[in-house]
């Protein structure tokens, strides 16, 4: 096992890496931009990987998709593992030595993962086991209730960084650690033993009638200390000599105060919470992590400046906690919805600014998206619903969270002062949530709409009683925008036609 670094001192003020660009967030798979950093750059790795189909963009509002039993998004476990392993080999060469890499995975493969982490990192690199109680007891009638996660922890084989997490202790727990002292306060006590027999100077030998070499330990101290302790009455004699229990102690420096007293984190995880329908960080991604818990890592594992990466970073929250703590930091995600979301909730909730494609951040208060599908084949190629994610959000409407079904209404936009609050929109589409005014989304990925499809919509918009909707495609036939003026002649509703071209190169306002 390498040897712990000690804490390093804070630096003093945040600068930007000279190794990476940092505070950026790209999009695509990691393995391919995992190849364009350099080696031993980072210096924590958290990722949380989703278990979806390996070659399918998640979908970011997919919470139904999200459900779906572990088989139906892998071929099998042995699939998963294929396409993790070449990403965590990347990940691996990009640690630094001094670096922690965390692997955030639940029941379905965990152990596989332990196995394929220890040939890339070597068993020697694997630190800790970390179990995350993420939900409380449920009732099950065929097994035992699986309530928690697992966070495998390994370092990048030199010296690395800890800070010890200390919260108050529960008093309830250590009571029998207890002892009254002569000046009649409660203590805590030390063994003076330590396990194994020897026979180098007294700490073989017996001590005031104690002989540890009995129970197989020797003494950890010297006869002299001891009888120094003895005098300044901090050793607590036992009524009876023998095992366990029957050794003299050592009180602790100070009484024991249940207020104050403070105890380590282990490796059992049990005072964070899950996100839970009304948590105020809750964004609606399925995956969504406390902020608590990234931070407890992030605190523990770097140093301020450390370059945090999160190569699978979903919704964003390592990249907050992160920012929040002063660390540097890089993500990336294959989804364009999730690195658009990410991108408003560093702005909204760090207060961060977005700097302009195709630039580097500007200052320490300033991040960049890069690589996002910008380009009329791009779009083309991505995954549908996807597409249509992409398609609401360019032109400023709320997706639809329900994919199947969704009664033919891809999001909708709200006028100025009619959208919905954010608890609202986290608490998903309620009857009062869509009582007011919005106007219907329609989104198709083809390349040419025709008349049919306006059809439909038109009884969207009849059904749901709204006066104006839009129409998202590549293009249109001469009959669906004949069929959109008739339309308007009939009923005096509206339908505005909008092309993918028009939003990318930001035309679209015009027609709204």
């Amino acid at each position: 096992m390498p040897r712990k670094r000690q804490p390093a001192t804070p630096a003093p003020k945040a600068r930007p890496s000279a190794l990476v660009d940092t505070r950026v967030v790209y999009c695509g798979d990691c393995l391919e931009q995992l190849k364009t950093l350099p080696d031993g750059c980072v210096d924590l790795v958290y990722i949380d990987p989703p278990f979806n189909s390996n070659r399918n963009y998640e979908v970011f509002w997919g919470e139904t998709k999200e459900k779906r039993a572990f088989e139906d998004r892998h071929a099998s476990t042995q699939a998963y593992i294929d396409y993790m392993r070449p990403r965590c080999v990347e990940l691996a060469r990009v640690l630094k030595k001094t670096g922690s890499f965390y692997y955030h995975c639940d029941w379905h493969a965990s152990h596989y993962v332990r196995v394929m982490l220890d040939q890339i990192f070597g068993e020697n690199c694997h630190l800790n086991e970390i179990i995350w109680r993420r939900t409380n007891s449920r009732t099950e009638t065929d097994q035992w209730p699986r309530l928690h996660d697992t966070i495998l922890v390994y370092t990048g084989g030199g010296d690395w960084t800890f800070h010890p997490t200390m919260v108050e202790g529960d008093i309830t727990k250590v009571p029998h650690t207890l002892v009254i002292g002569p000046d009649g306060d409660k203590y805590n006590t030390k063994d003076l033993t330590g396990p194994g027999i020897t026979k180098a100077g007294e700490s073989g030998k017996p001590w005031r009638g104690f002989n540890p070499t009995s129970f197989g330990r020797h003494w950890g101290y010297s006869h002299g200390q001891m009888d120094e302790w003895d005098r300044a009455r901090r050793i607590h004699w036992p009524k009876k000599k023998g095992a366990a229990g029957g050794f003299p102690r050592l009180l602790d420096d100070v009484p024991f105060e249940p207020k104050t007293r403070a105890v380590q984190i282990g490796s059992v995880w049990t005072d964070i919470d899950r996100l839970n329908q009304t948590a105020k960080e809750r964004l609606g991604y399925p995956t969504q992590k406390p902020l608590a818990l990234l931070e407890r890592i992030i605190k523990g594992s770097s140093n301020p400046n450390d370059i945090v990466l999160d190569a699978f970073c979903g919704c964003g929250t390592a990249l907050v906690a992160a920012q929040n703590l002063g660390r540097q930091w890089v993500g990336i995600d294959i989804s364009p919805t999730a690195c658009r979301v990410m991108a408003k909730r560093l702005k909204d909730v760090c207060g961060m600014r977005e700097s302009e494609p195709g630039h580097r951040a500007k200052d320490l208060r300033s991040f960049i998206v890069r690589d996002l599908p910008w380009t009329i084949e791009k779009l083309k190629a991505i995954p549908h619903f996807e597409f249509e994610n992409w398609a609401v959000i360019g032109l400023g409407g709320i997706p639809n969270k329900v994919q199947v079904g969704d009664m033919g209404i891809d999001g909708r936009i709200f006028p100025v002062g009619a959208r919905p609050s954010d608890a609202d929109a986290k608490a998903g589409q309620t009857a009062s949530m869509f009582a007011g005014d919005w106007f219907p989304i329609q989104v198709k990925q083809s390349e040419r709409v025709g008349r049919p499809d306006i059809d439909a919509f038109e009884a969207v918009m009849v059904r749901e009683d709204r006066q104006r909707g839009f129409f998202v495609a590549f293009s249109y036939t001469h009959d669906a925008e004949q069929e959109c003026a008739a339309f308007h002649k009939r009923t005096g509703r509206v339908i505005k036609t909008i092309t993918v071209r028009e939003i990318l190169d930001e035309q679209h306002v015009q027609k709204m």
